[in-house]
């Protein structure tokens, strides 16, 4: 009776102990299932990270650990060259060329995307909660997320600001200062804005529209937008290990430098000294084999600006050097507010179970093919940053050389994070063009269901208006379009596509022209074989495979 009752008393005591153990072990089976995400994407942030090897004297310690701490695509690049289309497809994961999204249109408006799940939707189905700030689409749905962060208004700038309004910066010359108030400002924060006025109510400084930013130096003054979206994150962060709450979450940051204007603490300006600092490597007269010029005259911002830049200055590479010089310190800026967020994660609970992605919406040119600008076909704009970090399931350190895109991180999620349900909210949404990047994470090498290159689109410009096409003008960027009513499929083939595989770089002029880069032998894109008898058998391989992405979920 004694043994059998201590068998009994055994048993309830065993069953106790794991009743108590079962929701730890479904909490972290669950997890497993469900891991964290903390996603940060950058605005016009090009290859210009030590790791990425975009120009040798960029200082991005914060960026370069986190790639050693995970697996760096080497040859990342956007599906389109510019803000808004780009952030379209990234999170609706439908390529513009599905979608026709080739102008500036919102995703609510647009006649196919509005119909598409954003990544966002498909996670809040999912059981996650989100938690966001900053830039991540143009306009983000504040209902669908459980808290933002910092207001979307202030997430450029400061600006030079007169008292009233934000205007261009006075320490830049012109005609670079007048090409857009945006555009054409760069300055450390010390060099604070003066102007001549009869009214003296006004009361110049840095500020935003209608509203003073308070600075006295740079150690006394309000905090930057990205500063803040950081701070947010760090915070949120730790509110969430204090909640001892075992639900999912996406993160998603948003940061804004580099994008212009290019201002920043004067510290990180210091850093890059003019007297020192390196260009990027530019070949005079590398747009003579190109075709650029001649599928998009001199109105394209990209032409003009950079003509500006030149006029403005008696030595051409004096301007062009102090661009890169304050581009390069909003890079470290952005990378020092990159490195709070990872080191909050780092240090918290959820460090081995947080799926961590870094990238950007697209690079920038400076001054290769007398280029200045995004939105161009070549890689200085196409390429960006690509880091996966996935604890639980990959190589550390790895760097994997096969061309992914921004298409390609949608379902990357889905696979990872297990999510369930449509990507559409009806059936006229498109469907989604991108593959699992998931077989990289432990095999550079790996068997993939995914195209030999990654895709690019550049849209036409109201420059070069097209027939019946119903349209809205956003005046302050001359080739922003925003279409009011469905384009035809022909228009599908009225754009610039840009095709990269690993070694090669392919391009489609919406003319007709190509050019043909091999980076085995001319990483700089300077000489465009797509004439040379040698290269026919390749460029007509690569068409091939361009167009069959194109063609391969095309909307009737």
């Amino acid at each position: 009776m004694k043994i059998q009752l201590r068998k009994i008393v055994l048993g309830i005591f065993g069953v106790v102990a794991l009743q108590a153990l079962a929701p730890k072990v479904i909490a972290q089976d669950k997890m497993e299932q469900h891991p964290n995400v903390l996603f940060i994407i950058v605005d016009d942030l090009n290859d210009f990270e030590g790791k990425f090897g975009g120009h040798p004297q960029a200082i991005t310690p914060n960026i370069d650990k986190l790639a050693d701490s995970g697996v760096t695509f080497v040859n990342g690049q956007t599906n389109v060259p510019v803000c808004q289309p780009a952030r379209n497809s990234l999170f609706t994961g439908v390529y513009p060329h599905d979608s026709r999204d080739f102008g500036w249109t919102a995703r609510k408006k647009h006649d196919v995307l509005k119909h598409s799940k954003t990544m966002f939707q498909l996670f809040a189905e999912n059981g996650y909660a989100l938690y966001g700030s900053g830039k991540l689409m143009h306009k983000n749905d504040k209902k669908l997320w459980n808290e933002w962060g910092v207001p979307e208004r202030i997430n450029y700038g400061p600006h030079a600001f007169n008292g009233n309004k934000i205007i261009p910066h006075p320490s830049v010359p012109e005609p670079f200062r007048s090409i857009n108030i945006v555009d054409g400002s760069f300055a450390p924060l010390t060099d604070i804005p003066q102007f001549d006025s009869t009214k003296t109510d006004l009361k110049p400084g840095w500020g935003y529209p209608k509203k003073e930013f308070r600075y006295v130096n740079d150690e006394d003054r309000d905090l930057m937008p990205d500063e803040q979206h950081a701070d947010w994150a760090v915070k949120k962060l730790k509110q969430l290990e204090e909640s001892g709450s075992d639900k999912p979450f996406f993160m998603g940051i948003g940061f804004v430098k580099p994008h212009t204007p290019l201002y920043a603490p004067q510290k990180y300006f210091d850093m890059y000294p003019l007297e020192t600092l390196k260009l990027p490597v530019i070949k005079e007269g590398d747009d003579e084999d190109a075709f650029f010029k001649e599928n998009y005259p001199m109105s394209q911002m990209g032409l003009k600006y950079y003509k500006a830049l030149c006029d403005s200055y008696e030595d051409d590479k004096e301007g062009l050097r102090k661009v890169v010089q304050a581009y390069l310190a909003c890079v470290t800026f952005m990378d020092d507010q990159v490195g709070k967020v990872i080191d909050a994660l780092d240090n918290s609970k959820f460090a081995d179970n947080t799926i961590v992605v870094f990238t950007a919406d697209h690079g920038w040119n400076f001054g290769q093919k007398e280029y200045l600008y995004k939105n161009s076909p070549w890689e200085e704009s196409a390429r960006v940053p690509f880091i996966v970090r996935a604890p639980k399931e990959q190589v550390k350190g790895m760097d994997v050389t096969h061309p992914v895109s921004l298409i390609d991180l949608y379902p990357t999620f889905i696979d990872i994070c297990n999510l369930k349900g449509s990507t559409k909210l009806d059936e006229q949404a498109a469907e989604i063009g991108g593959h699992s990047i998931r077989p990289f994470l432990t095999d550079k090498n790996a068997t993939w269901t995914g195209p030999k290159g990654a895709l690019t689109v550049m849209g036409v410009g109201i420059s070069e208006p097209i027939e019946g096409l119903a349209v809205s003008v956003n005046k302050q960027a001359l080739w922003h379009i925003e279409v009011r009513k469905p384009l035809s499929p022909e228009y599908v083939m009225q754009q610039t596509y840009s095709y990269r595989t690993a070694r090669f770089r392919y391009i489609l002029y919406k003319n007709g022209k190509e050019e043909l880069y091999d980076h085995k032998k001319d990483k700089h894109e300077w000489k465009n074989v797509a004439d040379k008898k040698s290269y026919a058998s390749t460029k007509a391989d690569l068409k091939l495979q361009m167009m069959e992405i194109i063609n391969a979920n095309s909307v009737n």
